[in-house]
């Protein structure tokens, strides 16, 4: 029987925030048998935290928010992802602002300070899931589909974004540490410029930059380095689905096909699990 797993020491990532721009710390701890996933804003009185839980969710519109309380936490889905694919059950995240680091736009500086942090087996049982029928969310152009499968995640996604060179994108995964890190992990995260112009105008995105993102544009992706993959795009969606899930409070199993997907429906979908995961208890 698998156990849960927290983290064998720390870690720390310092960068620039993506929306704030200012210089962000991030330092991750072990945390005891069935913590979850906790965000502790050192920089607020008391120190207050926030489950990483789909109940915490506030806002999914240019990534995932939580907030409880006073404590509010932007952008967790890449450092959720990464959580998920190395199956750590328990951790504590101490930021000393609102938003992680952005790094690159990916999850990949997030899975190697996990990585090398390593991991340690608690004596509590680890809590997987899968739905006990097809779970279905849908809206406008988005669909996202979860089958039961007790045995792994696996995910069939795809995607399209107007002006994409490369388009549609599609890709298939199956949830697995090292697969994560090689294919999954390195997708940046890409905007279209007209978005863009209109996240600047409203005092975002100060701290964006080539370094962070791939920008589409009259047909073309312009960014810092090549592409990692041609299909880049959707292995990003698919880094951020895996993420959004793990806000069901449990490690998901199961098949998901997904259409388009974004924050507000892989939300959506990761609270009908945890409802099921509520009732079943």
């Amino acid at each position: 029987m698998e156990k849960q797993r927290t983290l064998a020491s720390e870690g720390n990532l310092s960068g620039i925030a993506l929306h704030t721009g200012a210089r962000a710390t991030l330092h991750i701890l072990p945390a005891p048998e069935n913590t979850g996933i906790r965000f502790r804003r050192v920089d607020l009185p008391g120190k207050p935290e926030v489950r990483g839980f789909v109940a915490n969710v506030v806002d999914v519109q240019r990534g995932t928010t939580i907030a409880s309380g006073n404590a509010i936490v932007y952008t967790i889905e890449h450092i959720m992802s990464a959580l998920h694919a190395n199956f750590i059950d328990n951790c504590i995240v101490e930021m000393n602002g609102p938003e992680p680091p952005i790094c690159d736009g990916s999850s990949l500086f997030f899975f190697e300070m996990i990585r090398n942090c390593g991991a340690v087996e608690q004596n509590a049982e680890a809590q997987y899931f899968t739905p006990s029928q097809p779970l279905r969310v849908v809206k406008g152009g988005t669909q996202i589909v979860i089958f039961p499968n007790p045995d792994a995640l696996q995910i069939s996604c795809v995607t399209q974004f107007k002006g994409c060179p490369f388009d549609p994108q599609f890709f298939e995964f199956t949830l697995d540490t090292e697969a994560y890190y090689q294919e999954i992990a390195p997708g940046r995260t890409f905007v279209d410029y007209s978005d863009l112009k209109m996240l600047m105008a409203a005092g975002l995105c100060k701290g964006g930059s080539l370094d962070a993102a791939a920008i589409i544009h009259k047909g073309a992706i312009i960014c810092k380095e090549k592409l990692r993959f041609t299909n880049e795009i959707v292995r990003h969606k698919i880094l951020d689905l895996i993420g959004d899930l793990y806000l069901a409070g449990r490690r998901i199993r199961g098949n998901v096909i997904a259409v388009r997907p974004g924050h507000p429906r892989n939300v959506e979908l990761a609270g009908l699990l945890a409802k099921e995961i509520a009732a079943s208890n």
